[in-house]
């Protein structure tokens, strides 16, 4: 009896220890609700990116000014935290894009047999033997002695100009093929094979009726000749495979936007240096269409997640930012009219807080004729460089006039990928932030303009955003009390 009560003691005393310890426990028998913890995931901030946390802005033009010309929806929204590169992508980063998909088409090349014929630049099999989806390796080194058959597939990615005898990269070649599953598209109810999942309405479930389900997937390929197809297709359902995108973009930058923007102009030497010349490494890449801008975004989130390990599952990927995410992280932590606190556009020494067209003709004013190197104006209270002026950037959303009038007020977005036969009016995308040729009206964080998906500016350059792997609750701060008291 007494190595029974002992017993029942040492028992007494474990529980009473674990309700010191605190925290929420349950006996082996269960009975208490504890939750399924898994493993936090904390997210580095990503290189070259600063963080801009969720908010309200009170998005558009207030009381617009008659020189603009027209009205700009105004809307109350709020929106999520992400993470926004504090400069504009430049040719230094863009190059390094171009270089990737010159070394892929060489590796591709490496190991097919009309060229290198070595089988080691292409994995195919596992460790243990069994196939797997062919890709590259990358873990193997370029040729430093190539063969004859080697450096004739090196070399295949050059060309000669007829005329000149330059030898330069066949820009025709530069093609990124990529996948994008669309995880909004999947979800809708409306694509649910079950009727029971596709209608909630019980009354339907009595007499259904047959409807086939229709879905809308974009496809790409490249013909005999070289040419890139990339089509809109319209089927009835077949499996989560539809959700997946494929895209094949010609991705070098066009350099010739720098003549064709600007007749009567003497631009020659941005057209043959800007890209390729590393003077301007860290000006903002142009001449690169909306759609080479998503290219790159893909490219960016397959690069990164090949190195993160099974923390990948949890990084959201690159992509374009939103309008409404343009402008919140543009009027910076204040929601200034511009990106900086001052009215003006200068300072009292007159030094201008951004590149842009101060005067009619006299681009010179604020130090630069064309675009100036990324960074070198002061930043936002954001962190943010160039959110004004330097060059325009892309937005992913649709240009339309009602603008967020036309979106919801909790991360608002208008987004539809034109097909090829759709009317070129619905291909119109938002660019935001004004540029080196724009005056002072356009380069306000609220002014609204538009182009083409497909064409490529000399002054329309982009940056990237990435949505957080997670978020975080937090009790709102009470309103700072005003300085001038009530009378």
């Amino acid at each position: 009896m007494k190595k029974k009560a002992i017993i029942a003691l040492c028992l007494m005393g474990v529980l009473a220890m674990t309700g010191c310890f605190g925290g929420k426990s349950a006996t082996a028998d269960g009975g208490e609700l504890t939750g399924a913890n898994g493993r936090s995931f904390a997210e580095p901030a990503p290189f070259g990116m600063v963080l801009i946390k969720r908010g309200h802005l009170r998005m558009g033009i207030e009381n617009p000014d008659s020189l603009w010309g027209k009205q700009t929806p105004v809307k109350n929204i709020s929106i999520e935290g992400f993470w926004m590169d504090d400069t504009e992508i430049t040719n230094s980063e863009y190059r390094q894009f171009v270089n990737y998909v010159r070394d892929s088409i060489i590796r591709e090349r490496l190991a097919d047999p009309n060229y290198g014929g070595d089988e080691t630049y292409k994995i195919e099999e596992d460790k243990n033997g069994d196939p797997v989806k062919p890709h590259l390796n990358w873990k193997k080194s370029l040729p430093r002695k190539p063969s004859e058959d080697e450096q004739r597939a090196m070399e295949s990615v050059y060309m000669t100009h007829p005329v000149t005898g330059e030898r330069m990269l066949d820009a025709r070649q530069m093609n990124f093929r990529y996948e994008v599953y669309d995880y909004t598209e999947a979800a809708k109810r409306q694509y649910r094979p079950k009727l029971q999942e596709r209608d909630l309405n019980t009354d339907h479930w009595q007499n259904p009726v047959e409807e086939k389900i229709m879905i809308s997937k974009d496809t790409a390929y490249i013909d005999d000749e070289g040419v890139i197809h990339n089509e809109t297709l319209t089927r009835e359902y077949t499996g989560p495979w539809d959700f997946l995108n494929t895209y094949i973009i010609n991705i070098y930058p066009d350099t010739t936007c720098w003549v064709n923007d600007f007749p009567n102009a003497d631009n020659e030497v941005y057209m043959r240096n800007y890209f390729t010349n590393p003077a301007y490494n860290d000006y903002p890449c142009v001449g690169v269409t909306w759609e080479q801008a998503n290219a790159f975004c893909a490219w960016r989130t397959e690069y990164l997640l090949k190195g993160l390990g099974p923390a990948a599952r949890y990084v959201q990927r690159y992509r374009l930012p939103t309008e409404a995410e343009w402008e919140y992280a543009a009027r910076g932590k204040d929601q200034n009219e511009f990106p900086w606190a001052n009215e003006d556009v200068a300072s009292g020494k007159g030094c201008f807080f951004a590149n842009f067209k101060p005067d009619d003709g006299n681009y010179t004013k604020d130090g630069n004729l064309i675009t100036s190197k990324t960074g070198i104006y002061t930043a936002n209270t954001n962190g943010l460089y160039d959110m004004a002026g330097n060059v325009a950037e892309w937005t992913s959303t649709i240009y339309t006039e009602a603008g967020v009038d036309a979106m919801n007020d909790i991360n608002p977005q208008l987004k539809y990928n034109a097909a090829l036969e759709d009317p070129y009016r619905l291909k119109k995308k938002s660019v935001r932030g004004g540029s080196w040729k724009d005056p002072e009206s356009y380069i306000r964080s609220a002014w609204r303009s538009s182009e083409y998906q497909n064409q490529p500016r000399s002054y329309i350059g982009f940056r990237c955003v990435r949505s957080l792997a997670n978020t975080q609750s937090e009790k709102a701060k009470p309103a700072k009390a005003s300085a001038k008291k009530k009378k």
